[in-house]
């Protein structure tokens, strides 16, 4: 695989990326700045950049316009780009738990897993939060706790046919999947798509013999899992089954998360990290945090909207 530098102004800790088909845009997050980010390939513009008062976990395009976003305390809806703030749900959380990964589901909910920064106790949960006219609530919102007994929520993603949902907790080193029924929305058959090896312990980064901890991740049409492995500096596409039937290395050493875009979804984007890491690993790696982006055979899903 061969990757190209597509953003080079770098985040401290990028994630969230998905292509907007109608805009034919990039969007993305860098937590740490908080800030939303995004840019139009091939254009003359500098990439855009939304300054937020608290952290975006996750984002995802809205059918009707704008987005929704998981920030530290709460899911929140803006009707345009720079816009006003609405919430939806708000929780209890903030003082030792924020919203990370999450996306919009094939039918219009959003989800979005929890981050417990202590990271001592597996704390993290999965929400799905349904504000679709037709829920049988009126519009008004419905949340459901979908998992739990994590600490660090992470690759939420569904297979194409709509029949699998998948979630990972990167402290655990450990990808789930169940079998999905999208118009219940149930989750059945609770098991472990892929177990990764732990962070040995004592490892320092610069140290060889370790792989990386599962972070983002995105499906492809054929189905396979594409998921990037943060500290290994690796992209991994895992089968159906749960194996590892490619690996691409990275030109930095935390990669958090691909999407596919392009008009053809053809262009694999990848966000990464560099808050926190060693001045020995971003001299080596000087491009840490920025934007990647590579060619690939098989095309991605679409992004999907939130409905409501």
């Amino acid at each position: 695989m061969k990757w190209e530098l597509a953003v080079s102004a770098p985040d401290l800790l990028g994630e969230s990326p998905f292509w907007h088909p109608d805009e034919q845009c990039l969007y993305w997050v860098d937590i740490e700045a908080r800030k939303v980010r995004r840019f139009r390939p091939g254009g003359s513009e500098a990439p855009q950049e939304w300054q937020l008062p608290q952290e975006p976990g996750c984002i995802a395009p809205a059918r009707t316009g704008g987005l929704v976003m998981g920030l530290r305390d709460g899911i929140y809806r803006a009707r345009v780009w720079g816009g006003a703030l609405e919430p939806i749900v708000r929780f209890q959380h903030a003082a030792t738990t924020r919203f990370n990964d999450g996306k919009a589901d094939p039918v219009g909910r959003f989800w979005a897993g929890t981050y417990y920064e202590p990271k001592d106790a597996r704390k993290a949960d999965l929400y799905s939060v349904d504000c679709r006219p037709d829920n049988g609530n009126g519009g008004k919102p419905i949340v459901q706790l979908k998992a739990h007994n994590a600490t660090a929520a992470n690759g939420i993603a569904w297979s194409p046919d709509q029949r699998t949902v998948y979630w990972t907790d990167t402290q655990q080193a450990a990808i789930y999947a169940w079998d999905w029924d999208a118009q219940g929305n149930a989750m059945r058959h609770h098991r472990v798509f892929h177990q990764f090896a732990p962070k040995p312990a004592g490892w320092q980064p610069g140290q060889g013999a370790y792989g990386g901890r599962p972070d983002g991740a995105a499906v492809d049409a054929e189905g396979c899992y594409w998921v990037a492995m943060y500290e290994g500096g690796r992209l991994l596409r895992l089968s159906a089954q749960g194996q590892v039937v490619a690996q691409f290395e990275v030109p930095a050493r935390c990669p958090t998360m691909p999407c596919f875009g392009g008009p053809d979804l053809r262009t694999l984007y990848l966000t990464t990290a560099r808050n926190k890491r060693p001045a020995q690993e971003l001299q080596a790696l000087p491009h840490s945090g920025c934007v990647f982006s590579a060619r690939v055979e098989v095309p991605g899903l679409p992004a999907s909207f939130f409905v409501d």
